[in-house]
């Protein structure tokens, strides 16, 4: 295969094209990296033997993430996606060395004429998800795990929040950092301690499900991420934002297979099919359906989850009524809004 200028010039030869997927965590049954597993499992059946596929798990970030990234572009591999924020600079270095490759990265905000990002738009399903914990609560405490203060988690958070306050504007959210994505043991902790400061719902951002599980076993409500974690907390969990990559990753394969793959920075939600919000019994059905409203006026552009008015932590107004936060201004967020206990950090 042949790279001209900003994208490939398409097969030559009826060889396969190779793509390989570099995980932070351990695949499991959930979760974040699971989520991503089932969407390369999509994508070898949507292309069958146009395509040959690897992936390598738990892979840390960090010098870690650049030797298996390396080695995966000297050995043949065509397009690379690296599924974690942390192997931003990394695969930004290797993408210097080997410019006839294709990369993608999640999460991050780095290009390069042969390395694009991606990442969903989370927020718009955290604010459904803080809808539907904000009914269930009746401490009007929420617990939320978060991994790193970086602009992706802080926006979910606060549009949690906002969500959470829009059915009671009473609800406080209690923030613990586990400075891991992937940590069971830290997060079950960390679920338990929210907990004991009396939150009666959790939720997280962080790979595995142990927020949920901590939550089943305690007998409290808890909100799932990146995939449905139902079978993990039966009794807990009233709903999960899901993340969803076939379509993406479908979408970047053709176009380096047609030629016409150019590097670009996607941000894409509900609408697009990479992010949503499921519920589940034990979410009363009138707040489904208002859920279900929502997210409607989400998709048509009727709503904005960072719709004013807005006040940061202190107090002071963020936006007036009726205003909206733009895209810069969420991809840059550094702040929490009011209603949320905890700090930022560095």
């Amino acid at each position: 295969m042949a790279f001209c200028g900003l994208f490939w010039a398409g097969q030559a030869t009826a060889d396969p094209l190779k793509v390989a997927f570099v995980y932070i965590s351990p695949i499991g049954d959930a979760g974040w990296t699971y989520q991503h597993e089932l969407g390369r499992k999509a994508i070898e059946r949507e292309f069958g033997d146009k395509i040959e596929t690897k992936y390598i798990e738990n892979v840390a970030e960090g010098p870690d993430s650049e030797r298996v990234i390396r080695k995966l572009a000297s050995s043949g591999y065509d397009l690379i996606f690296g599924t974690s924020f942390g192997y931003m600079n990394p695969m930004l270095k290797v993408a210097k060395r080997f410019p006839k490759v294709v990369f993608e990265h999640a999460t991050g905000y780095k290009t390069a004429k042969n390395m694009g990002n991606f990442s969903p738009r989370f927020y718009q399903g955290r604010y459904l998800s803080g809808v539907a914990a904000a009914s269930k609560s009746k401490k009007n405490v929420i617990g939320y795990l978060a991994a790193f203060p970086i602009p992706e988690v802080i926006r979910g958070i606060n549009a949690f929040t906002l969500g959470a306050q829009s059915i009671n504007p009473k609800i406080k959210v209690k923030v613990v950092w586990t400075n891991s994505w992937f940590d069971p043991g830290k997060e079950a902790e960390a679920a338990s301690s929210l907990i004991a400061q009396g939150a009666d719902v959790v939720t997280h951002h962080t790979d595995s499900v142990a927020a949920v599980k901590t939550a089943n076993d305690k007998g409290v409500y808890a909100i799932g991420y990146h995939s449905n974690m139902f079978k993990h907390g039966e009794k807990a969990q009233i709903g999960a934002v899901i993340h969803k990559w076939d379509k993406f990753y479908a979408k970047k394969i053709r176009q380096v297979l047609d030629g016409t793959w150019k590097s670009s920075s996607a941000w894409e939600g509900i609408n697009e099919g990479m992010v949503d919000f499921v519920v589940t019994s034990n979410l009363d059905e009138k707040i489904a359906s208002k859920i279900k409203d929502l997210r409607s006026d989400i998709v048509s552009g009727n709503f904005h989850p960072f719709t004013g008015p807005i006040h940061n932590q202190k107090g002071s107004k963020v936006i007036g009524a009726g205003e909206q936060l733009d895209d810069k201004d969420l991809l840059s967020m550094d702040y929490f809004v009011k209603g949320v206990e905890g700090k930022v950090g560095k």
